[in-house]
């Protein structure tokens, strides 16, 4: 099935920001008071937000996964659709959030080495994707993003400011998010032609 997307699938920047700010107010709390989960699950939206991973691929990180040299940090997605694997160039923000989630979880007593995984359920079992599901619904909740919005449209919103700030460049948007046809990216850029924005600021007042 078709891609079918619109604005309405797009967080603002604003609405990063906030989601953010949230995100990473809680996190700071929880190191505070000793607590875990609110640290994990910055980090889990940091990466749908900026690298723009599907629910799956998140869930299926491990520790070997991060690559944080300063100059080639990446995320690798061994097993994207299709069975497909790619590696996602992260900012570094990201970077510097992973490096510190990383040394935080061997600070708890967590596993940081070759196929422990990246993220964990409070149970110690894998995260699974309804976990995923759950914890952008709270944080989005807490700072009153619309109910429209799903754990997918940070991958959605990913992909257009990545779009415009790689002054439109389709192919870079294409690999990072893994599509496997151009076709499939294309769909970004025709949501985002900045020629309707002037188009309709031109129309007769």
């Amino acid at each position: 099935m078709p891609l079918e997307i619109t604005q309405e699938d797009f967080l603002t920047p604003d609405q990063v920001l906030a989601l953010k700010s949230y995100c990473r107010e809680r996190a700071d709390e929880a190191k505070e008071e000793g607590k875990h989960r609110p640290i994990r699950n910055w980090a889990i939206l940091h990466i749908a937000l900026d690298a723009g991973l599907r629910v799956s691929e998140i869930c299926d990180l491990q520790i070997r996964d991060i690559i944080l040299e300063k100059d080639h940090a990446s995320i690798i997605v061994r097993d994207g659709k299709g069975g497909k694997k790619r590696g996602v160039r992260m900012g570094s923000a990201l970077r510097r959030h992973l490096c510190d989630f990383i040394a935080w979880k061997e600070t708890v007593g967590q596993p940081v080495s070759g196929r422990a995984p990246l993220f964990v359920s409070s149970r110690k079992g894998p995260l699974t994707r309804t976990a995923v599901y759950r914890v952008f619904r709270q944080y989005a909740d807490a700072v009153s993003l619309p109910k429209r919005f799903s754990i997918h449209s940070c991958r959605h919103t990913y992909a257009s400011l990545l779009y415009r700030a790689s002054d439109y460049n389709l192919r870079l948007v294409q690999k990072q998010l893994g599509h496997r046809s151009i076709q499939t990216t294309q769909i970004y850029a025709d949501v985002l032609n900045e020629d309707a924005v002037v188009a309709v600021e031109n129309l007769p007042q």
